[in-house]
């Protein structure tokens, strides 16, 4: 395990209710495309890695797939077997997945590659575990990002944050590829898949402003830690900045229109690979 995956659990520990009440419905929305893009469907045996709040298992579960789904958080595996009663759910986490070789038809990570120390070791044990000429899909978030994925990173910059060292600062070098199309195409290709193809999705979230400030204020996520780890004083000034900078995305509902963009892939397992 890296420092960067051992950051991520610490920082992921307990927090599946708070996920699942700020930013759990921003990442629900490629679902049906990932569902679509690993081919899932009846009688498919799909596994859904970093489920969370088990938003895809469910999705896939109302396809009639026969999902087996995991989390590296206890707190995502209790709400995950909550939403979707009828899939297998357990705590387990990449790169070492406790299944045979080939085991499923289908293998889904939404926005799981963002979180992991070594995303080619991780695409690797994700392609070992589905069959040959299964299908993968899997999304993360698009470099550069847009407007509202910025949003809560302009207020805590605004706001004079200083990174704990606690935080790591991201991937080692040798673990870091392009967050756009062309690489994670190349990553997928360099962990053995086949037929390996991206593309970007491009949505406004809707949310109202006291829901999107709930993530970070319940210490959710990267952004969360760092505010989180502020003095009182900075903590206040970041507020103040993040409901000045809101107003950029505010409509008349009083609803925040936030602009995100990911990236979707999907590659197959080769014959006999």
């Amino acid at each position: 395990m890296t420092t960067f995956d051992r950051s991520e659990r610490l920082m992921w520990a307990g927090q599946g209710a708070a996920y699942a009440g700020s930013f759990a419905k921003l990442c629900a929305y490629p679902v049906p495309q990932l569902l679509d893009a690993a081919g899932v469907g009846p009688g498919v045996r799909m596994l859904d890695v970093g489920t969370g709040p088990g938003t895809v298992a469910a999705a896939a579960g109302a396809r009639g797939a026969t999902v087996t789904a995991v989390d590296a958080e206890p707190s995502m595996v209790e709400l995950a077997g909550q939403a979707a009663p009828a899939a297998d759910v357990s705590v387990a986490a990449l790169p070492e997945l406790p299944f045979a070789d080939g085991e499923f038809d289908a293998v889904v990570a939404n926005f799981v590659l963002n979180h992991v120390g070594r995303p080619k070791v991780a695409l690797a044990e994700l392609r070992r575990v589905v069959r040959p000429g299964g299908r993968i899909a899997l999304t993360i978030w698009a470099m550069p990002p847009a407007a509202g994925q910025t949003l809560i990173g302009r207020a805590i910059q605004a706001g004079g944050a200083v990174r704990p060292p606690h935080l790591p600062a991201g991937l080692d070098p040798d673990d870091e590829f392009p967050r756009d199309e062309s690489g994670l195409t190349e990553l997928m290709d360099a962990a053995g898949f086949r037929e390996a193809v991206c593309e970007t999705l491009r949505w406004d979230h809707r949310a109202s402003p006291e829901e999107w400030w709930s993530g970070p204020a319940s210490g959710v996520a990267f952004g969360g830690r760092m505010l989180l780890s502020q003095t009182p004083r900075i903590r206040a000034e970041i507020k103040r900045h993040f409901d000045l900078l809101s107003s950029e995305f505010a409509g008349e509902d009083g609803l925040l229109t936030l602009p995100h963009a990911a990236l979707l892939a999907r590659a197959r397992r080769g014959p006999g690979s």
